[in-house]
């Protein structure tokens, strides 16, 4: 354990701060695929019983309309965070039209670009944003690219916790400076060991050949119909998942190093032109392709693995949003869709995330420089494609080094962490979730994407098939579970709310689109 991480803990238990400590928020959101019953993406809309998927809090789309998007509220309960995801889910299948939801972060078989509907949000102006935008993101980066899935864990510390650190560090700033700064630490230990997240929870080792459209690849066939890489983890983080490659050659990449450093990073990718997007024009033909033909059409375009988040008032944008209030809490956004729980993750996952961001905020964070950027996306492109492989070494500090000697070693500083963390609590489920994960770094046969690869061998079956039958088997826990009366009321009363205020919305508007996109990027 480092000094520093090991003076402030210190710190926080002399001080009494760990029950305020104990107080985190955690919520979810989870994305899936909508299918039929052989495996193919849905093509029926977003179903009219689960509301609007502009103005329902808690049921949305993603990318296409047929990928899911289910969002929890902040609990300081994993257990409560869970069950609202599996209610929500439930309420879901109650309400589908002989529909599956897909298990996996991976798409199912995937019949060309056009069997992927973009998501519609209706005739409102924001509807429409929301609408173009996913045309743009088709035209940048393909369709294909846009059906991958999954599970974003966002995260805060309580207020009291706040009060009393900026006590513990004699920091003099004012209290929203000193959280938006410590927030930016924990975002860059975030990517600094964020390596170990596609290792410990990665789940996609293996991929539908159609996903590539018979591209070459340096992928393995796994049988006719899948290929795979033997040591890979999360293909999904690797490099056929989405990346920003444009804005790389632009040399636009976001800076962590400060707040104000991040929103005008994003702020100039998001006002800067690029040529290779000129050539799809904005409006042509009366009928608009993309929102601009920035960089970034809107700052949510740069996919990271991490992201500070402040509550939006309004269509206000992020940045804007970051400037005036600061940081409210961060986003983790490399969890693969977890295929062996209904849930899409679990209760171990959880806790570990929870003392790791906890890690993350202790332990020294100093800037990040361009050569430790690289290292940082190197890392994860390695882990996310060889992640099991024995000989694995990784980039820490500038020297190669063994890539699970060096997660044993942050399990090691992890446990006073864990301790704190559990601290009045009899069963120590922080320490027993860390215990486990360290399991996996001794043994990588028992990582998620090494289960995956052996349960499609043992079932002599592809990727598509074993995501098919899992999927089944998902369906078999849901229509077991029972949802209780008062959720299932709450969420038939929200849907009809939400189809009501998005008609609102649409029945008020007196701006043209134009003038409400010059409006919009005015701010």
């Amino acid at each position: 354990m480092s000094s520093v991480l090991e003076n402030r803990l210190t710190k926080i238990i002399k001080s009494q701060a760990v029950a305020a400590l104990q107080s985190s928020l955690i919520g979810l959101e989870k994305e899936c695929l909508r299918v039929n019953h052989q495996g193919n993406i849905s093509q029926l809309p977003h179903p009219e019983k689960l509301g609007s998927a502009l103005t329902h809090p808690y049921i949305t789309t993603d990318y296409s309309e047929a990928l899911l998007e289910f969002i929890t509220p902040p609990y300081e309960s994993v257990d409560d965070a869970l069950e609202f995801l599996r209610d929500t889910q439930k309420f879901v299948y109650n309400n589908l039209d002989d529909e599956l939801l897909w298990p996996t972060s991976m798409p199912c078989v995937v019949a060309g670009e056009t069997s992927i509907p973009l998501a519609n949000y209706g005739s409102s102006n924001s509807g429409q944003m929301k609408h173009v935008y996913r045309r743009g993101l088709g035209y940048r980066y393909g369709r294909v690219m846009q059906a991958i899935a999954g599970v974003h864990f966002n995260f805060s510390f309580a207020d009291d916790f706040w009060y009393a650190y900026q006590l513990i560090e004699e920091n003099k700033e004012s209290t929203q400076t000193f959280i938006s700064e410590s927030y930016f630490g924990v975002l860059r230990n975030l990517q600094r060991f964020g390596w170990v997240v596609p290792y410990l929870f990665g789940a996609s080792p293996a991929i539908c050949k159609s996903f590539l459209h018979g591209q070459d690849t340096t992928l393995q066939a796994f049988n006719e119909n899948t290929f795979y890489h033997p040591y890979a983890t999360s293909l999904r983080m690797g490099d056929i998942g989405y990346q920003n490659n444009k804005e790389n050659e632009k040399g636009v990449v976001a800076n962590y190093n400060s707040l104000n450093e991040y929103v005008n990073s994003l702020r100039y990718a998001t006002e800067t032109s690029c040529p290779e997007y000129e050539k799809f024009g904005v409006k042509v033909d009366g009928r608009y392709r993309q929102l601009n033909t920035n960089i970034l059409q809107i700052e949510n375009e740069y996919y990271s693995t991490v992201r500070p988040k402040q509550i939006l008032m309004g269509n206000e944008k992020p940045s804007l949003a970051l400037s005036r209030r600061g940081v409210k809490y961060v986003e983790l956004r490399s969890l693969d869709v977890n295929p062996f729980s209904p849930m899409g993750i679990d209760s171990e996952q959880l806790y570990f995330l929870r003392a790791f961001l906890l890690y993350c905020l202790l332990e020294k964070s100093p800037p990040i420089l361009r050569n430790e950027e690289k290292m940082i996306t190197a890392n994860e492109l390695s882990v996310a494609h060889q992640g099991r492989d024995p000989e694995l070494k990784i980039n820490i500090r500038g020297k190669l080094l063994n890539m699970r000697q060096q997660g044993l070693a942050l399990c090691d500083t992890m446990v006073a962490c864990c301790e704190v963390l559990d601290k009045g609590l009899d069963s120590k489920p922080h320490s027993m979730a860390l215990a486990s994960q360290r399991e996996k770094f001794n043994d990588p046969d028992k990582t998620p994407s090494a289960m995956m690869l052996a349960d499609m061998k043992h079932h002599d079956e592809g990727f598509f098939h074993f995501s098919k039958r899992w999927s089944g088997q998902h369906l078999d826990y849901f229509q077991n579970v029972a949802l209780p009366a008062s959720f299932n009321e709450r969420f038939q009363t929200l849907s009809i709310q939400s189809i009501q205020q998005q008609a609102d919305v649409e029945s008020r508007e007196t701006q043209s689109f134009d003038d409400f996109l010059s409006s919009y990027f005015a701010q």
